[in-house]
């Protein structure tokens, strides 16, 4: 059980409408119990006191779409489409397994923590057959890197023999992929309040795994009571090879099999037709918007004024490090309002709605609103404090302008739950050079799979 924590003097933003200049936020038991204007109304005996003058204090961030494993092919096929990226990384991340697992993931969300992120919604998708447990090494390295991990077990049936892209040893049969996904949900879905591990089912993407697939997917998530996602409308390639092969759109396919709904997120649903967008509002299915990722390879710009006009519910991602080198959620603020401006004016995306989608927007489409996304009485403690009275910074009057628009503050303080994560910029739980080391470890044993 976390302890008592009373924060004072900061910018508070709560993103549930309410902003307090030299506000208060105090935390007990791992929940906010106090928030407001003005120094705390009481002090818990034994609370940890925190000066926040020039300080902004948010939620922490949430990030609905990553793909941690990619931690280790960071920087490679840097011009090729979507497709050349894929069939050149296929070949490396083939040599995934457990230890790969772990230490890219210890290293993933390392590096998310210190750049703010208090949530991470991971989409692993990639199971080689008999390179032992990669969801538990998932599970347990999370844990203890403290940040809460929204693992969306992935699946592929589709391998090159059948059409697919990915080669044969990186996919599983379509009940094996099943099978293993109700295990992990079994042993590691935890559905409680303030939970640090939930599963969602996740086949890579309808046009990389069979129909059946699809629909059996959808109907075990709902079985067992937890969330769908996969991508989606991705590139213009895509929504060809789906007309080609299906007479009909991407979301139009996803529709006919079930994958629309409360439920569901989509991660980059860049081409939407108007009806599409209103589809998604409709039927309340989300989207992970992920700037950086879809600029890096050329696929486009989400239409998140649009999507946010009609409703539906929209969260960013940062996607796997491979196709978003070193990005964190800061970054994606900054770029979702750059790519928004570029395509609708200065008007179409500000620095609050940006931090609404890093915070609020990527819970709701999480399904964790009444748990995480803004700093509310009774909400858990998953709270960012960002310097910036620094160099640079401490001429922005306006300190969400300058988280938003600038380069991203340090971190000086992470809590997730009301446990401190990171402390002054430096990770409290694991250590940043030996999440570091794992990273470069992972690195090397998937480039020598290659060389071989």
């Amino acid at each position: 059980m976390s302890g008592s924590v009373v924060v004072e003097g900061a910018h508070v933003v709560t993103v549930a409408g309410e902003e307090f200049a030299g506000g208060h936020v105090m935390v007990e038991d791992g929940r906010v119990a106090s928030v407001g204007p003005g120094p705390a109304p009481w002090v818990p005996e034994g609370a940890e006191r925190v000066d926040g003058r020039g300080c902004l204090l948010t939620p922490g961030l949430v990030n609905t779409h990553h793909h941690l494993y990619q931690w280790a092919t960071q920087g490679l096929f840097a011009d090729g489409t979507l497709f050349e990226w894929l069939t050149g990384s296929y070949r490396m991340w083939a040599g995934l397994d457990a230890a790969v697992a772990a230490q890219t993931t210890s290293a993933g969300l390392a590096h998310l923590a210190l750049s703010g992120c208090s949530t991470v919604s991971d989409h692993h998708y990639v199971y080689p057959s008999g390179r032992g447990d990669l969801v538990a090494a998932q599970v347990e390295s999370a844990l203890e890197v403290g940040v809460r991990l929204d693992l969306a077990r992935g699946s592929m049936d589709r391998g090159q023999s059948q059409g697919g892209l990915p080669p044969d040893e990186v996919v599983e049969s379509t009940e094996g992929a099943l099978e293993a996904t109700a295990a992990a949900i079994d042993a590691h879905h935890d559905a409680s309040f303030d939970s640090m591990t939930r599963l969602a089912v996740a086949p890579c993407s309808p046009f990389s795994v069979s129909r059946e697939l699809m629909v059996r997917g959808a109907e075990l998530a709902r079985d067992k009571g937890v969330r769908m996602h996969t991508h989606l409308a991705e590139t213009l390639d895509e929504q060809e090879q789906c007309l080609a092969e299906f007479g009909c759109t991407p979301v139009e396919y996803a529709e006919s099999l079930g994958w629309l709904g409360e439920d569901v997120w989509f991660a980059h649903a860049v081409h939407l037709s108007d009806g599409a967008i209103k589809t998604f509002a409709r039927t309340g299915t989300g989207v992970a918007h992920c700037p950086t990722s879809n600029g890096r390879l050329g696929a486009g710009i989400c239409r998140v004024p649009e999507l946010l006009e009609a409703g539906a519910p929209v969260g960013l991602g940062v996607d796997g490090p491979a196709s978003s080198e070193m990005s964190t959620m800061a970054g994606e603020m900054h770029q979702a309002v750059l790519m928004a401006r570029a395509r609708m004016g200065p008007t179409a995306l500000s620095a609050r709605r940006a931090l609404e989608l890093a915070t609020a927007g990527g819970a709701r489409v999480l399904g964790r609103q009444e748990e995480l996304g803004t700093v509310e009485v009774g909400k858990v403690a998953d709270l960012a404090l960002w310097r910036v009275d620094g160099f640079g910074h401490d001429v922005i009057d306006d300190p969400v302008v300058g988280l938003v628009f600038g380069s991203p503050p340090p971190v000086e303080r992470l809590w997730v739950g009301g446990r401190t994560v990171v402390d002054r910029g430096e990770l409290r739980t694991v250590s940043a050079d030996k999440a570091a080391a794992r990273g470069r470890a992972a690195h090397r044993a998937l480039t020598k799979e290659v060389s071989r």
